[in-house]
């Protein structure tokens, strides 16, 4: 008898290593949400947002699985439709936005909060890299100038609300793919001092720019002026080697945002270095896995996108935690898939069912490794 033939599973061919690491990092998310939800809660359930966590994983969950299953056809129009969705909703922000902290940046339905940055993100980088090879190959569309017409969009939306930090981190990813896709080192720079010129007139025209960076320069001189950094860093040194050991933290009852911008810091006090190394090291992991498979793919377009999601999540979780070090002033991005928030866990998700679905191993999607002569 002859054996039936099997259907391909939802999983078969995903990179087992990065779909490892995005599982593991929203584990330990879990677990401290767990740590922290007890004291950062204002409702009544102490439990409030460990089991808001875990619903947002959940719901994460289902949308890796959505985007890892597309094809490279339908990455490519899943980020196009997200893309288009997230414009609108940056357009509806400024009008029907909940403002916080001078900055309005969200729009609330039905309980939950929607931040139109983090969609934007993985769906830009992904169209970006299409209009990009599409030029490339010698397709009658001016990618790089609709690229760079499509980013002065973002950038303009973003600022309106403002959030310079999100627009940072497209800038920087931007021209990364710029450079890669090979634009001339005479233009690289162009576009540079041009970036350097936009940052200068933004901390000139944006007060609460000017107070942050002011705030980072000059460290507060007495306790009741210290910033939130001072906190987190006095919680990380706290923390030693071992850390002050599960729900022993003290930071969490100190800052109210313990859960989201400053996590790493709970981490760090409460699980020590070595679980903070542990953290590092397993968004450096993902990152070159990422690359390293970027690097080997025969598709353009493929390459580019994965490359910038990479880029995405290195840079995204290097901020982070360079502000939770006192290396950069406080910007209010997360760390990815570790962070508490509805927005950010979907819009991560989604970005790592998009890199799962561009690695997948399809015949002809990788370059044969090069063998080497044995003497």
């Amino acid at each position: 008898m002859s054996a039936r033939r099997r259907e391909p599973s939802l999983w078969a061919g995903l990179d087992q290593p990065i779909l490892a690491i995005v599982i593991f990092l929203m584990v330990i998310g879990i677990v401290l949400s767990f740590a922290a939800s007890p004291a950062v809660s204002t409702a009544a359930d102490p439990w409030y947002f460990l089991k808001r966590q875990l619903l947002f994983a959940g719901v994460g969950v289902a949308i890796l699985s959505v985007a890892a299953a597309l094809s490279i056809t339908g990455v490519r129009r899943m980020a196009g439709l997200a893309l288009l969705f997230s414009l609108v909703l940056l357009v509806l922000t400024p009008f029907i936005g909940v403002e916080l902290n001078g900055a309005s940046r969200w729009i609330h339905v039905a309980g939950f909060s929607i931040q139109a940055s983090e969609i934007l993100k993985p769906s830009f980088i992904v169209f970006t890299a299409w209009l990009f090879a599409e030029e490339d190959r010698g397709a009658p569309v001016p990618g790089r100038l609709a690229a760079f017409i499509l980013y002065g969009l973002c950038v303009a939306l973003l600022m309106i609300q403002p959030d310079f930090g999100q627009t940072v981190l497209i800038t920087l990813v931007f021209g990364a793919l710029l450079w890669a896709s090979g634009l001339a080192w005479k233009h690289t720079a162009m576009l540079a001092g041009a970036a350097v010129a936009g940052a200068a007139g933004a901390y000139a025209a944006l007060p609460h720019i000017r107070a942050r960076i002011a705030d980072f320069l000059s460290p507060a001189s007495d306790i009741a002026a210290r910033t939130q950094t001072d906190i987190a860093m006095d919680a990380i040194a706290r923390g030693g080697v071992w850390g002050a050991g599960p729900g022993e933290g003290e930071i969490k009852h100190v800052l109210p945002m313990a859960n989201t911008d400053f996590v790493f810091a709970v981490a760090a006090e409460e699980f020590g270095l070595i679980a903070s190394l542990a953290i590092i090291g397993l968004f450096a992991l993902l990152f070159l896995r990422a690359w390293t498979l970027a690097l080997r793919m025969t598709d353009p377009f493929a390459q580019l996108a994965t490359a910038g999601l990479a880029l995405l999540f290195g840079l995204q979780a290097l901020v982070n935690i360079a502000v939770n070090l006192d290396i950069a002033p406080p910007t209010g991005m997360t760390l990815p898939f570790i962070s508490y928030g509805g927005s950010s866990m979907a819009a991560l998700c989604f970005s790592a069912g998009l890199m799962l679905a561009l690695t997948r191993k399809r015949p002809g999607a990788y370059a044969p490794r090069e063998r080497r002569a044995v003497a």
